[in-house]
């Protein structure tokens, strides 16, 4: 049974995980009361004060150097940088936190060499590993399933359908799972791009376009979202697209260079990962805090974020809809969607997409 977390259901009964797991997480991953700083504004790299108790075995051996890129999105991956596990569990290594605004950016950071591993939308990773781009990366976890997380903001007075945007500026993040949605939801409307001016932002720049009413809707996710529904209203959403046919999903990349190169390092990634998850579904108040730090709004915003999201753990992604099986045909049907909105020159061949999916860690951390 997948395990989720959802806006209607904040439950905090234990859903099918171990309560000596739990216990562990609680008591590794308290995060003080109170808190406000982001470690952004502060000299380290790593936690920005919180509890940095190791929540599973540390490992001493590994010293590998890693440059992780992480996305300001409300998921398990801020947990973890928060706290500061990457760094207790692995003291030996050397961790570099590089802030990226979206998948589109992180991709280009992959191909640069700029970041080993790190957040990319579903989307932006199918592009990854087909033509013309063809990095060679691997998807090696689903920080999330998207739903009204993601969604298309319209400024009041401007429209009520997609129908209504028809040669309206419409704002998202080129290459991002945004994007994807966006596109879906114009074929599915009978709509295409020329349909409507679109206009490449990133998140942290679509508020100021908003204010100054330069667009007249974007697709974007939180937590630029939530600020422009203060004055706009949500018609369409990843949520609906995903029941259409099209789900996209934050997922976690690594080149293959630096996967090969560290087995150990990318499992207890992994494994830290899954205890994040495991806090959202089991703790949900402290990781919002912890999130919340991390994105420097409240607790309570963090967890009406959370909503837009469907959480899973290590032992609900080795299974067939995801890493065991669904999941590299997932990316396959992003290919021949792209193909179609010509975002790719041609979908790679279905072993491209098998191979960019290392399913080693995740089947290890699942059978623990």
């Amino acid at each position: 049974m997948i395990t989720t977390r959802s806006r209607a259901s904040r439950a905090r009964s234990a859903r099918g995980v171990a309560l000596v797991a739990v216990a562990g997480i609680l008591l590794a991953g308290c995060v003080e009361e109170g808190r406000s700083s982001n470690p952004d504004d502060e000299e380290a790299s790593g936690g920005s004060g919180a509890s940095s108790d190791c929540p599973i075995e540390v490992n001493e051996d590994i010293d590998t150097t890693v440059a992780v890129g992480y996305q300001p999105i409300p998921n398990g991956d801020l947990v973890v940088r928060d706290l500061g596990w990457l760094e207790a569990c692995m003291p030996n290594a050397t961790v570099s936190w590089v802030k990226v605004a979206s998948g589109g950016e992180m991709v280009q950071a992959f191909g640069s060499g700029s970041v080993d591993l790190g957040l990319v939308g579903s989307s932006p990773a199918t592009k990854a590993v087909s033509p013309p781009n063809n990095i060679d990366m691997q998807v090696i976890w689903i920080h999330d399933v998207i739903g009204e997380a993601e969604s298309l903001v319209v400024q009041e007075g401007a429209g009520d359908t997609l129908a209504d945007l028809a040669g309206k500026s419409v704002a998202v993040p080129f290459a991002s799972t945004a994007h994807y949605s966006l596109l879906a939801a114009l074929e599915r409307e009978g709509m295409t791009p020329a349909d409507i001016e679109l206009i490449n932002l990133s998140p942290d720049a679509m508020l100021a376009a908003w204010e100054r009413q330069e667009i007249d809707a974007a697709w974007v996710w939180a937590p630029t979202l939530p600020l422009l529904t203060e004055s706009g209203h949500i018609i369409v959403s990843a949520a609906d697209t995903a029941e259409a046919g099209a789900p996209t999903f934050d997922l976690a990349g690594a080149t293959t260079e630096f996967v090969d190169a560290n087995p150990e390092f990318t499992e207890v990634w992994t494994a830290l990962q899954d205890q994040a998850v495991q806090m959202i579904l089991e703790d949900e108040d402290a990781a919002a805090e912890s999130i919340g730090v991390q994105l420097g709004i409240s607790t309570d915003e963090v967890l009406d974020q959370l909503g837009g999201y469907t959480f899973l753990t290590a032992a609900d992604q080795a299974g067939e809809d995801y890493f065991g099986g669904q999941l590299s045909q997932d990316l396959i049907n992003t290919a021949d969607f792209l193909v179609t909105q010509e975002e790719i020159d041609e979908v790679n061949t279905a072993e491209a997409y098998e191979a960019a999916i290392y399913t080693d860690a995740i089947d290890k951390v699942a059978g623990q």
